[in-house]
């Protein structure tokens, strides 16, 4: 589907936005960049899932995906970020006012104990169904446990800007969910999850917000 149907067509359904992120801190992939393209134009139960792929750099990454919410004005929106060496789907729970990056992003930046947003409120919950999401994918047999927060790099910016932004917008549910590195990503005894696994579980948690 060309970029300007599948707009007009969004404009007209029920849409859930996926956003992952590109590759970033010396790995040549981004699990999360693989499986925003991967559901984008999919169908599930009549929802149109729209799936885009942001920039590691602060500030950029924060204003994609507001723009990405006005333009498609989804009732619905997944953040995706990757934990490498984690062992499960993780659904945040918590978004917090703190920027406090432990490496740079791709564009050099690396701000320390600052606000993600001047003024704003120490967090926001998730207003994604946490719980049910978990149940979903260790349904798939895959393991999935809830996590408190999205830590404190661009993943925690792009979550904390998203609840920000639509502090005040009744019905629509946004939040963030962590998946594991691949295993090319994972020194060896770490844990790592595969592609194959990854898509799995997002169609599990996909399946539930469309319901």
């Amino acid at each position: 589907m060309n970029t300007d149907a599948h707009r007009s067509e969004g404009r007209r359904r029920r849409v859930i936005l996926v956003t992952g992120f590109e590759a970033f801190g010396g790995d040549a992939v981004n699990p999360t960049a693989e499986l925003a393209r991967g559901v984008d134009g999919m169908e599930v139960e009549r929802w149109l899932v729209v799936g885009r792929v942001l920039p590691v750099v602060f500030g950029e990454a924060e204003a994609g995906m507001i723009a990405l919410v006005e333009e498609w004005r989804p009732r619905v929106v997944v953040a995706l970020g990757v934990a490498v060496g984690r062992e499960a789907i993780t659904p945040e729970r918590v978004a917090i006012n703190l920027t406090d990056a432990r490496i740079t992003d791709n564009g050099g930046n690396q701000p320390l104990n600052t606000p993600v947003v001047e003024g704003g409120p120490v967090g926001y919950w998730s207003t994604l169904p946490v719980d049910d999401l978990v149940a979903a994918v260790r349904a798939e047999g895959i393991a999935a446990r809830g996590s408190l927060s999205a830590g404190s790099f661009v993943c925690n910016a792009v979550f904390y800007a998203l609840r920000h932004h639509l502090r005040r917008r009744r019905g629509l549910r946004a939040g963030f969910v962590h998946v594991p590195g691949l295993p090319e990503q994972a020194s060896e005894g770490r844990p790592a999850m595969d592609m194959a696994t990854q898509r799995r579980a997002l169609g599990a948690m996909l399946r539930v917000l469309a319901d």
